[in-house]
């Protein structure tokens, strides 16, 4: 898996067909999101630490959460590109087919699937711009939901990320326009909750670690 990859790091596959989500993302927005504005970000991070061998053997999550320890001249490089790749592939990794129950475990951590919605709506809707709105595991373990602007990554701030949701309008914007809250609700439809399952089992054998 690329969030564990060291360099060069490579496209990772798309893991469904691109029209597997129609109708609640489109076929063509898929393409281009996938092929086009993900592999630029790969390419981008791998040209941003080619000069620096030092790094090579650093895993793209090592990367994001030393953001402070690289050097200067790349590490805004880093911090976008290696963030465009993080989050796009866990966006795409944490979609599949509709048809997933979201979890108890996790409804009940936010006092039922509506509330969980509404929350992780206001945070996607009230991002101003480019970003991405994030479930996350603070150092506690507790989950919670905020945005962050651009390509940045939980990682960084000190807490793992479980489930993104991007609002680029890159994202949304070839099937839904303008219209971002109508994309945001239809995007409820196809997360993979049992990819959010295996990533809470993670989060739990960083804990114990």
């Amino acid at each position: 898996m690329i969030l564990n990859a060291t360099y060069p790091f490579e496209l990772p596959p798309l893991p469904y067909a691109y029209d597997a989500l129609e109708p609640y993302i489109d076929k063509e927005t898929m393409h281009y999101h996938h092929d086009k504005h993900l592999k630029t970000y790969v390419d981008n991070l791998n040209k941003a630490i080619e000069g620096y061998p030092e790094y090579h053997s650093r895993t793209l999550e090592q990367l994001l959460s030393g953001l402070e320890e690289l050097p200067d001249a790349i590490r805004a490089a880093v911090r976008n590109n290696g963030g465009g790749v993080y989050n796009h592939a866990l966006f795409f990794d944490m979609m599949a087919p509709a048809g997933q129950q979201i979890p108890d475990e996790i409804a009940e951590a936010f006092g039922g699937e509506d509330k969980w919605k509404k929350e992780m709506k206001a945070a996607a809707l009230g991002q101003f711009g480019s970003g991405f709105a994030w479930m996350s595991a603070d150092s506690s373990g507790s989950l919670k939901i905020f945005a962050l602007p651009n390509q940045d990554n939980p990682l960084s701030a000190g807490a793992y990320p479980i489930l993104p949701l991007d609002v680029w309008e890159h994202a949304y914007y070839l099937k839904y326009q303008n219209l971002r809250g109508d994309y945001i609700d239809n995007w409820f439809n196809v997360v993979n909750w049992n990819a959010v399952r295996e990533r809470l089992k993670g989060l739990a054998g960083r804990e114990e670690d």
